[in-house]
């Protein structure tokens, strides 16, 4: 497996498809799996090259134990050491809900290596994990089959691939991960690039957009019907709207 290192952190990313370079970034509790999972990498892949990371203490990237190793600062500089490590000088980028807070991370450490920034089911303003947290201690204190039958109770049934990989995670790490997130709404008004936000109509998405009003060149959209979880696993529903946006984006770079 490719590996790329970001001061003792090992990343592990995989790439698929031919074109414009796209980073994936995925949610908690989830790998880079999650996107062929969902039909993201199938439908993308023959007009980007996708760069798939699995975040640090998720999936096959290392998994530190210390609360300081997930700072928002070495989550950016993980998809850098992989973008180094591929030689990428620029890419477009799409995170949903950790990704897309990590997104905006991106414009705040690395703005100069993205081209494009697609958020969803994130916004910008401090937030305490508590909530998440509560909810992995479930998996670390009972045991990862009563997790996953929470979970599959709260969000329906997982498809088996799914199920198995839920049931091997550190959820241990996973816990110190859930950190509480700082604001970084003094970002927003020096994003400049093209910039598409967000969330499913059920998720509460007036703040995500509020945030796009305060973002120079950003696009919102919302998914009607749809809660947090629906908002990234109903590619059918997602997808047009990406494909459009990078298609506008890329267009114009090309007509400069």
């Amino acid at each position: 497996m490719p590996y790329a290192d970001n001061e003792g952190v090992r990343i592990h990313y995989e790439t698929e498809g031919e074109g414009p370079p796209l980073v994936l970034h995925h949610w908690a509790v989830a790998t880079m799996e999650n996107w062929r999972d969902f039909g993201y990498v199938a439908a993308l892949k023959h007009d980007y090259r996708l760069v798939l990371l699995d975040a640090r203490g998720h999936g096959g990237s290392d998994k530190p134990r210390a609360p300081e190793a997930y700072a928002l600062e070495k989550r950016v500089g993980d998809i850098v050491a992989v973008l180094d490590d591929l030689g990428i000088a620029t890419a477009h980028y799409f995170g949903y809900s950790m990704g897309g807070w990590i997104g905006f991370g991106v414009a705040r450490y690395a703005p100069e290596r993205f081209r494009s920034l697609i958020i969803g089911g994130a916004e910008p303003y401090a937030r305490d994990a508590g909530g998440q947290r509560e909810f992995v201690r479930v998996a670390v204190e009972a045991g990862p089959e009563a997790f996953v039958t929470m979970w599959e109770e709260e969000f329906g049934t997982l498809p088996p691939a799914l199920r198995e990989r839920m049931l091997a995670y550190d959820y241990e790490t996973l816990l110190v991960a859930a950190q509480d997130h700082e604001s970084l709404e003094a970002v927003l008004p020096t994003m400049t690039m093209p910039c598409l936000l967000y969330a499913g109509e059920r998720d509460e998405p007036e703040p995500v957009e509020e945030c796009a009003k305060l973002i120079a060149n950003a696009e919102f959209f919302t998914l009607p019907g749809l809660d947090h979880g629906g908002a990234i696993t109903r590619s059918d529903e997602v997808l047009p709207h990406v494909r459009r946006f990078l298609a506008k984006v890329d267009q114009q770079a090309g007509a400069v």
